[in-house]
């Protein structure tokens, strides 16, 4: 079992100096990796501040050294996937091959997609996400990209330097669960993050769910390489009752998260205090 520290790009994480405080603070304290959400507005109606989650990223990878590094998660459909790739392409040279690089659906559809006048169209946007994925799989390589599909178009272009993790970056894909199509996408590709239901982030799940979908997933794997299962929610320092069945029952990372319905989800105080404690012990 591995452990991650997860904070939104809004609130007092948008102000980057504070993240690379964060990011050096959970290395220290023996964290696996740090996570920043990949929103713009979340709830448009909440008037907080925002940074872009790429520039946080990249003063985390300024910062350290060891711990690994990404979006949890990323909405491919709300980004043009060649600028996409060039900048997980630079934040993995920048840090040694440290990016982690986590993609969804996204959401709130109506304010992240609705409130600019895009699509809200689940069908659609779930489309631009499996075209994205393999668009930005195949940038990462370096080789030239011809794709003419239904929604991106590419003539002969070869995005310079390629990722330095090879083939590419681990991918993992979110979705909730129990619907099946997230999750068969993420086993396409290296890790699945579950939610357990609508309002679930922060919340650990039950262990009977977490082995459900782990076996759904490994029923649908095409091949034999690694593949994570990310769960989360808020733990205690001593967490073995409740980490412990979870890692029976086949989670692989742990994500360390604020209540999505907490007055602390986008304060800093709060979370570094979880951090200085380090990984849960189980």
């Amino acid at each position: 079992m591995r452990f991650s520290i997860n904070v939104p790009n809004f609130g007092d994480f948008a102000d980057v100096r504070a993240l690379a405080r964060v990011a050096s603070a959970a290395e220290e304290a023996g964290w696996d990796a740090l996570f920043v959400w990949d929103h713009v507005v979340h709830v448009k109606s909440e008037r907080k501040t925002f940074a872009d989650p790429w520039m946080l990223l990249t003063a985390a990878a300024l910062a350290t050294s060891r711990i690994k590094l990404g979006t949890l998660v990323t909405p491919v459909a709300r980004r043009r996937p060649q600028q996409l790739a060039r900048q997980v392409a630079t934040l993995d040279a920048l840090s040694g091959g440290r990016v982690i690089f986590g993609a969804g659906l996204g959401g709130p559809v109506a304010d992240e997609f609705g409130a600019f006048g895009e699509t809200t169209d689940k069908t659609v946007l779930a489309e631009r996400l499996d075209e994205g994925l393999d668009l930005l799989a195949r940038y990462w390589t370096g080789e030239p990209v011809t794709h003419h599909g239904p929604h991106y178009q590419v003539d002969d272009v070869a995005l310079l330097p390629a990722t330095v993790q090879r083939p590419r970056p681990p991918v993992w894909v979110a979705g909730f669960w129990p619907n099946r199509r997230p999750m068969r996408r993420a086993a396409r590709w290296d890790g699945a993050v579950p939610l357990f239901g609508p309002g679930s982030h922060g919340y650990s799940p039950a262990p009977e769910d977490v082995r459900e979908l782990t076996d759904y997933v490994h029923r649908h794997r095409e091949g034999d390489g690694p593949f994570e299962i990310v769960v989360g929610g808020t733990s205690p320092a001593d967490a073995r009752d409740l980490i412990g069945p979870l890692s029976d029952a086949g989670a692989t990372w742990w994500d360390e998260r604020q209540w999505l319905d907490s007055d602390d989800i986008d304060k800093y105080d709060p979370v570094m205090r979880r951090i200085e404690q380090g990984p849960p012990n189980i």
